[in-house]
């Protein structure tokens, strides 16, 4: 066991950042252009850094398995974007940005981190309202923000239930003017299957072509990882469905770190599952719980009334319901974070109060919002005592105003007008805290090899606050990256041209084409879904929302069991040197079934509850999480030796020298 070095520089912590600005080394404009960089991944984090690096004179290669950019999980950010700029003249300010989150994640994240990306996070709104980023605004004219979980101020900046569509957009156009100026050359529908390394740093990928099935060399001075999380190990989540792990696990298993693998975001605010037959899960944004008020029945027969379809919600009175977070949290209520959420809806469900078929269930409600916003509407308008009816009409107009887009979705997917009725929402895994592992300058282990956006483990710890994962994208992408990868390429100035036809090129290659064929040279009994689906349920059941020491052990010995399985009996129909959608799929659960195992080992040994992590052995009296501090306050990360069961821990310690660690309490 190592203990790893974060390169945080020294000083005050608002001046760090600017001090290692000044320090860290410079590239010449003119040596720019004989420097090459390839970015993997083209969402919010890999966009803005692409654009931005080629911006300022870098030779930039992209690689997406989207058919375009604007197809990035990105997109389906929906609430909003977080950034410190007090425009509500509320109190916010970049130390309580920075310490709402170090809180949320539980004191699981690095200091000097967050608090840069709080000190950068106004720089991303002015950067984006150039870039013609529709966000809304005030009746004044000012940008608009609304509260998200976890804080007490309102600075989330949203577009409608699209903000992560338009900041795509915004991003993608800023990428567009650099292919156009040949600084950026796009190579879509390219994955990454490994990394290449010469003389130990990083330097190029081999990728796969998957319209015409090419295994590709590409060369470049650095390589940036920019893929998103993993949640998809679960099978079942929020992420779209091409979501995977295989960048950031081959740069792992070529000797990048990976960090705090088990912490992963369950978000409270999901359409419900609904039967085996789905392929994925709907996220309902967070921003709903801005005005939607969550209940349960009080009353078991009630519930069950409801469950067997006897009782609509809409008949239960006021003075029969629980409106359990405003109950157990009074001073947050609707707005606790995500983890405290989503274990407060999971406690009502498995006491029999879930509201849908399958009791897994509980009630969003819009009926007291859209009353208070008609109410309001009317005077705003000159209504003197007018009717119910028309105050709800105009409430409903100005949730739609807000919300409509979402409410629309819902309505299509669940075939109920959440209008009238409460929308149901359940628990399902959204995003991933852990990562590859990286220092101040967002480097990994493995010297070239950058890693940005959610496919890193630096800033959410145990759990994300709402509204930050676009903010720590594109923070990364525009306004850390770009500067920090110039330290390690000032050395890179003499270098030359990097060379495809070298042994390690070669080497690479001829692994991964090995590979590819062992996944067609399996026995063939069961689909590449028969083993995710496998998967997904272990890894619900025993590494969810809450777990415990015997069922993660039974976890681990399961996916090492399915694992083997999988490498003998699964089925990959086509060929390799073609089109082939099944063998894509193949690659992306083989390492996810490396993934699971060391996820599972990670949870085990982490005796603690924290954040999205909730051990079931370590709890206060209350359910709510119980931490370790003085055993568990670090990060852990892991070293490839070739299976999971065998993975090295190394320690980053945390060390919190502005912030007390608190039991954290939103009572």
């Amino acid at each position: 066991m190592g203990i790893l070095d974060s390169k945080v520089p020294s000083g005050p912590l608002a001046e760090k950042w600017t001090k290692h600005k000044n320090d860290i080394n410079l590239v010449n404009p003119a040596n720019k252009r004989n420097i090459d960089i390839i970015v993997v991944g083209t969402g919010l984090a890999g966009g803005a850094a692409a654009a931005t690096l080629a911006e300022l004179g870098y030779n930039v290669k992209t690689f997406c398995y989207q058919d375009s950019p604007r197809r990035a999980h990105s997109i389906a950010a929906q609430g909003g974007i977080n950034a410190s700029k007090n425009y509500q003249g509320d109190g916010d300010s970049d130390y309580r940005l920075f310490y709402d989150t170090i809180k949320g994640g539980d004191y699981r994240s690095r200091e000097a981190n967050v608090y840069r990306l709080a000190e950068v996070s106004g720089n991303i709104i002015d950067q984006c309202v150039a870039q013609g980023v529709p966000f809304a605004r005030e009746y004044g004219g000012l940008l608009d923000n609304r509260s998200f979980g976890g804080v007490l101020v309102s600075r989330t900046f949203y577009a409608k239930g699209q903000t992560g569509q338009q900041l795509l957009l915004g991003c993608y156009a800023a990428m567009n003017r650099q292919i156009n100026r040949g600084k950026i050359k796009a190579y879509n529908r390219h994955e990454m299957l490994d990394l290449v390394l010469v003389d130990g740093k990083a330097r190029g990928i081999i990728a796969r072509n998957l319209v015409t099935g090419n295994i590709e060399r590409h060369a470049a001075h650095a390589v940036v990882l920019a893929t998103g999380g993993y949640g998809n190990v679960f099978f079942l989540s929020t992420n779209a469905m091409g979501s995977n792990v295989m960048a950031a696990w081959r740069a792992h298993r070529r000797g990048a770190f990976f960090a705090n693998p088990c912490f992963t975001q369950i978000h409270p605010t999901c359409i419900p599952v609904s039967g085996d037959h789905q392929s994925k899960l709907t996220l309902m944004s967070e921003s709903l719980r801005n005005d939607g008020r969550i209940w349960v029945p009080k009353r078991l027969e009630d519930a069950q009334a409801i469950r067997e379809g006897k009782l609509k919600p809409t008949q239960l009175k006021e003075e029969d319901r629980d409106y359990y977070l405003e109950r157990r949290y009074p001073a947050f209520g609707n707005l606790v974070p995500r983890d405290v959420a989503s274990r407060a809806a999971k406690e009502r469900c498995d006491a029999g109060f879930g509201v849908n078929k399958t009791g897994e269930a509980v009630y969003l409600d819009f009926e007291a919002a859209i009353m208070r916003y008609g109410k309001e509407k009317a005077l705003t308008s000159g209504l003197k005592d007018p009717d119910k009816d028309t105050i709800r009409q105009l409430g409903e107009e100005v949730i739609e105003a807000k919300y409509g887009n979402l409410f629309q979705m819902y309505e299509k997917i669940v075939d109920q007008n959440p209008y009238k009725t409460p929308m149901m929402i359940y628990p399902a895994v959204h995003y991933t805290m852990g990562g590859l592992w990286v220092d101040y300058n967002l480097q990994t282990t493995v010297p070239g090899c950058y890693c940005a956006g959610e496919a890193n483990f630096s800033d959410h710890g145990a759990n994300r606050l709402g509204a930050s994962a676009l903010m720590q994208g594109l923070a990364d992408g525009y306004f850390v990256l770009p500067y920090t990868i110039g330290d390690y390429l000032a050395d890179d100035i003499r270098t030359g041209p990097i060379p495809t036809d070298t042994p390690e090129f070669e080497k690479a290659e001829n692994d991964t084409r090995e590979r590819l064929q062992k996944l067609m040279q399996a026995g063939g009994k069961h689909s590449v879904d028969y083993y995710h689906k496998k998967l997904g349920k272990i890894m619900w059941n025993k590494c969810g929302m809450s777990r415990n020491e015997k069922e993660l052990k039974e976890a681990i010995q399961e996916i090492a069991e399915l694992r083997e399985d999988f490498w003998k009996n699964v089925k990959v129909p086509g060929s390799i040197d073609s089109k082939n959608e099944e063998l894509e799929k193949a690659g992306r659960v083989a390492d996810f079934l490396e993934l699971g195992e060391l996820f599972a080992k990670d949870a085990l040994l982490r005796n603690e509850s924290c954040g999205g992590h909730f051990r079931e052995e370590y709890q206060t009296k209350e359910g709510e999480a119980l931490r370790d501090d003085k055993n568990f306050k670090y990060v852990a990360a892991w070293e490839y030796k070739g299976k999971p069961s065998d993975a090295v821990l190394h320690k980053e310690d945390l060390v919190y020298e502005n912030i007390e660690l608190k039991t954290r309490s939103y009572k």
